[in-house]
């Protein structure tokens, strides 16, 4: 996604065994760092879905799924202290860019 000069990202489950660049198994989302404001778009029942079944994250989609709320409230489920309700969350916040 994205062209050159002009980045975008997907939100995947990959699996670890294949290339980074390679083929991908979801697409949940995409973060868009560069458009004003900036736009996350993330679809937290996939999200829990992969969590719940093991899957690990990297620091940087654990970063943005802690801008949309996301992994505070994938906490709140995997702890069984509140019943939340996934969402699709779509964020549009300050651009990092000025």
């Amino acid at each position: 996604m994205g062209s050159k000069g002009e980045p975008s990202f997907r939100i995947v489950a990959a699996d670890r065994r294949k290339a980074p660049t390679g083929r991908f198994l979801e697409s949940f989302g995409y973060y868009d760092p560069l458009r004003k404001p900036m736009e996350i778009k993330v679809d937290e029942e996939r999200v829990f879905h992969w969590l719940d079944r093991g899957a690990q994250v990297t620091d940087t989609v654990k970063n943005i799924l802690k801008k949309t709320g996301t992994w505070e409230k994938w906490h709140q489920l995997s702890s069984g202290k509140a019943e939340v309700k996934p969402e699709v969350v779509f964020l549009k916040g300050e651009s990092r860019t000025s």
